[in-house]
């Protein structure tokens, strides 16, 4: 029996109604945090790759699958392939009017999913928090948040192993009055803030809540506000870093050195 994907249970549920934006948003989500494998012409050149493409009604679109075999049940036999993110792949493909074909002829998500929706997949992700000042007066329990974005944040948390040690989720209130809540990382490592904020950015957006704002803070711990926010805070768990893999020869599998088309 054929594995059953996340990205099946997805778009599933996106289908059942075509309506349900949330489900829509949800499906695109799992897209971006799933590893890809588009099928080449042939072997990479260094950085750089020739996706196989087709074309329909005038648009071309590359061969993506979710998982390695299905793209080997596809091409009938092992062939070139490069291997990244859904978030990396769209970025990749952004502005190129190049559509994603996922799971052809192998899958219940079988889809085209056109330029235009690979491009506002890109462009959502790449959009970057604002950075605002203010001093905090007080620290409290959140209140009123809708639990589709507690369940968005829980979901893109999970994918941060090893950025930061924990996250606390709170109510803060600013000099002049200013309430809100704000997600206060505490432990980060260096580097990883940018990642972190455009994390939480990405839970506000597939939450489906409109207008959402949360604040992020970046605590060293130790200290008391990482000791009050650790009282009156929502705690998120992130996962233990996994021992690194040594990217291989594959293009895509080492995000310091993502493909290019060609």
């Amino acid at each position: 029996m054929t594995e059953h994907t996340e990205i099946d249970t997805a778009h599933g549920a996106m289908m059942a109604n075509e309506e349900d934006d949330l489900a829509r948003l949800r499906f695109y989500e799992r897209l971006a945090d799933t590893e890809l494998f588009m099928l080449l012409k042939g072997e990479a050149e260094g950085d750089q790759i020739s996706p196989a493409m087709f074309e329909v009604e005038d648009q071309q679109f590359v061969l993506i699958f979710d998982r390695e075999a299905r793209m080997v049940e596809f091409y009938g036999k092992i062939a070139p392939y490069a291997a990244l993110s859904g978030r990396a792949m769209s970025q990749m493909l952004e502005g190129q009017r190049i559509g994603m074909a996922l799971n052809m002829g192998v899958a219940p998500s079988a889809m085209l999913i056109p330029a235009e929706a690979v491009d506002w997949l890109a462009q959502t992700l790449g959009a970057e928090a604002q950075q605002v000042e203010g001093q905090i007066t007080e620290l409290t329990a959140p209140t009123g948040l809708p639990e589709t974005l507690l369940e968005a944040l829980d979901r893109k948390l999970a994918t941060a192993a090893g950025l930061a040690v924990e996250a606390y989720l709170c109510g803060v209130t600013y000099e002049g009055g200013g309430r809100g809540h704000m997600l206060a990382f505490v432990g980060t490592i260096e580097g990883a803030e940018g990642a972190l904020t455009a994390a939480v950015n990405e839970a506000l957006v597939f939450s489906g809540v409109e207008a959402g704002m949360l604040d992020v803070a970046h605590l060293e711990g130790g200290d008391p506000v990482s000791e009050r926010v650790a009282k009156v805070g929502l705690r998120f768990d992130l996962p233990k870093p996994q021992m690194p893999q040594q990217p291989g020869s594959n293009p895509g599998m080492d995000p310091a050195k993502p493909p290019k088309l060609h």
